[in-house]
């Protein structure tokens, strides 16, 4: 066996994968959240760090008034809910659980976003109480569907 072969053989898989760049996990892995969050709001710093607990990176940037952000990002008022975000090119509304958005960061469906309208119990930052069942809505300009359900933290259906 020639080991020199398989030394050059290493270094080109090597270049190779730098080459191509991260996988789509590793992609997912080092996606930053941007929060837009009341500064009082305690629910929103629960998702907060729920999604750190996940393994997000999270920048979390205080406003004044989110109908501001909402507008600028597409979102239709009967899908508001009590916080904002941004992650790799869409938008996130509201208590969306990490597993969802890991999904939907995975998957690179055309949409705007996910969002979880009002505040269900249960939901990420919602602790607390008996979990209501809710559903994660993928929405964009061609419609909208239920893309996950939960019921607490926990997938459904």
């Amino acid at each position: 066996m020639n080991t020199g072969n398989l030394s050059r053989r290493s270094a080109l898989g090597i270049v190779a994968a730098a080459l191509i760049g991260p996988t789509v996990s590793e992609a997912v892995e080092s996606t930053i959240i941007r929060v837009h969050k009341d500064p009082s709001c305690g629910c929103c710093s629960g998702w907060v760090r729920h999604l750190e607990a996940a393994g997000f990176g999270v920048a979390v940037q205080d406003e004044a008034d989110l109908r501001i952000i909402r507008n600028r990002l597409g979102v239709p008022s009967d899908l508001a809910a009590c916080h904002t975000a941004e992650a790799g090119g869409y938008v996130i509304e509201g208590h969306v659980p990490a597993t969802s958005i890991r999904r939907l960061l995975k998957e690179r469906p055309v949409a705007t976003g996910l969002a979880v309208p009002g505040m269900p119990v249960g939901s990420p930052g919602m602790e607390g109480g008996k979990s209501e069942r809710y559903a994660v809505v993928l929405f964009g300009p061609d419609g909208r569907r239920t893309y996950m359900e939960f019921e607490g933290g926990r997938p459904v259906g």
